[in-house]
């Protein structure tokens, strides 16, 4: 190959290296990102692992079951009211009931009280009292749980179904009936709680002491 052949090819190899180097500057420069690296990346919450626990249901009944007070039965405690001998004083923060005694004493009973939404405070009177009585669900709790329904009419008292149990004393204020109740329970387990739609549940055996030693017209103090 003689000098100028090799020129021209040179010229040629080095003219066709700078159109190269120019298409390759013309072109944005490529990012590499590690596969950790998603900054770019719409964020996605993490998954939840499986835990094979039951979810709310169980936890309620362990929260209620821990913050349940033990109970040994009634007991004369001391008590500082001006109340007169024969007052009852429900304290619901207590989950208590309090028959004042005199020389400031009292009998103290332990009671379940309304659920979060339906707890309340007044004053009130024993306006009446029953035994074995018959047991009539509002038509709000119907609404709340249909399957009272069947009791509109009133569930006969006496059977272990009955959630108003052996005795009830009906609480009256200046309107009338309160729909308010102190009364036993089907349900024993629930005392020390609060797990009512309002009334105050009484163990079977010590509502009927009240019931025995309460007059009506006895004034009532839901605390």
């Amino acid at each position: 190959m003689g000098v100028g052949e090799f020129d021209v090819r040179r010229r040629a190899v080095l003219s066709l290296l700078g159109l190269a180097v120019v298409g390759l500057a013309g072109r944005p420069a490529m990012a590499f990102t590690s596969p950790d690296d998603d900054t770019d990346l719409p964020r996605r919450p993490p998954k939840k692992k499986a835990t094979g626990k039951k979810p709310a249901k169980a936890g309620k009944k362990q929260a209620a079951a821990k913050n349940k007070i033990k109970y040994k039965g009634r007991e004369v405690v001391d008590f500082d009211t001006s109340e007169k001998p024969g007052t009852i004083i429900v304290r619901t923060r207590e989950r208590a009931l309090y028959q004042v005694l005199p020389d400031g004493r009292a009998m103290r009973y332990l009671v379940a009280v309304g659920k979060e939404g339906f707890s309340w405070s007044g004053v009130a009177r024993i306006g009446m009292k029953r035994k074995n009585p018959t047991w009539t669900p509002p038509a709000e709790m119907i609404r709340r749980t249909p399957k009272y329904a069947k009791w509109r009419n009133g569930m006969p008292g006496g059977i272990p179904e009955n959630p108003l149990g052996a005795r009830a004393l009906y609480l009256f204020d200046k309107g009338g009936d309160t729909m308010y109740r102190i009364h036993g329970t089907n349900s024993p387990s629930s005392i020390g709680t609060a797990a009512s739609s309002g009334c105050i549940r009484m163990l079977n055996k010590e509502v009927v002491e009240l019931f025995d030693s309460t007059p009506v017209g006895t004034k009532v103090i839901v605390q």
